[in-house]
């Protein structure tokens, strides 16, 4: 059989021009879809792995701002715990200090309560001591008790010691009709008293004291001279002193909301 190179190289060259067709027409548009496909995944790839780390990174963010919520959180727990454990604690404090205070001031007033009604006991047993005293007087002697105590005092102006004459007379001279001394009895003194007591007065001074005239119970039978700041007394009430009917004053603390 003979071939026909002719026919052979014509369906040579319309084969390479079929493959050149479909290369030129099929298989490049077909290649440059697959291509274009592929760089479309390539970029939503890259997007998704953009956008993942994105979302990672916000998770990151989102998770150190839950940390730093959760540390300021925790501190302002604890600065609230530490302010209230101080305000607390002062109350307290203040509440302690009130009950001291107020516990001060019941024992000052309870103190001054017991003061006053110490001197209330002693000024009544004095002045029963006084009416026991004058009643005995009365019974054994002519002369009452208000005239034993003038002369007593009169007595007493005239034994006195020379430095207590000299302070008390300054005093005394000091004195004028304006503002006289002051002499104080627990009794009316009757006009003879009066009259003896100046007179034995001005005779130790050496010149005429004015006097003032004045009654006071609570001298228990007693006489009092006082002139500018200086006095000289006598009274029961230095007897009964002395054989411990008068106990000291009680001693009052001072409060605890003032300076001691």
């Amino acid at each position: 059989m003979l071939i026909d190179w002719f026919t052979v190289g014509a369906q040579v060259l319309n084969f390479i021009i079929l493959v050149w067709l479909m290369k030129r027409f099929l298989y490049q548009p077909v290649l440059n879809a697959i291509a274009a496909r592929e760089q479309k995944i390539t970029a939503e790839l890259a997007d998704a792995a953009d956008t993942k780390a994105k979302a990672h990174q916000q998770q990151i963010e989102y998770q150190e701002k839950n940390q730093t919520f959760d540390q300021q959180r925790a501190d302002l727990l604890q600065q609230a715990k530490q302010e209230a454990s101080a305000e607390a604690e002062r109350l307290r404090a203040a509440a302690a200090e009130a009950a001291k205070q107020a516990k001060a001031k019941r024992a000052k007033a309870l103190a001054i309560e017991t003061q006053q009604l110490h001197a209330e006991i002693v000024q009544q047993t004095q002045q029963q001591a006084f009416e026991i005293a004058r009643r005995v007087m009365a019974d054994l002697a002519d002369a009452s008790l208000e005239q034993r105590a003038c002369e007593v005092f009169i007595q007493r102006l005239q034994t006195m010691a020379d430095d207590t004459l000299a302070t008390l007379g300054s005093a005394l001279k000091t004195t004028s009709e304006a503002d006289p001394a002051v002499l104080r009895s627990a009794f009316e003194l009757a006009e003879s008293q009066r009259e003896a007591i100046q007179s034995a007065l001005n005779d130790k001074l050496g010149q005429s004291i004015a006097l003032r005239y004045e009654t006071n119970p609570e001298l228990v039978a007693g006489i009092e001279l006082s002139a500018n700041g200086q006095k000289l007394a006598w009274s029961i009430a230095d007897y009964l002193r002395a054989l411990a009917i008068s106990p000291p004053p009680a001693t009052v603390e001072p409060d605890a909301t003032e300076p001691a």
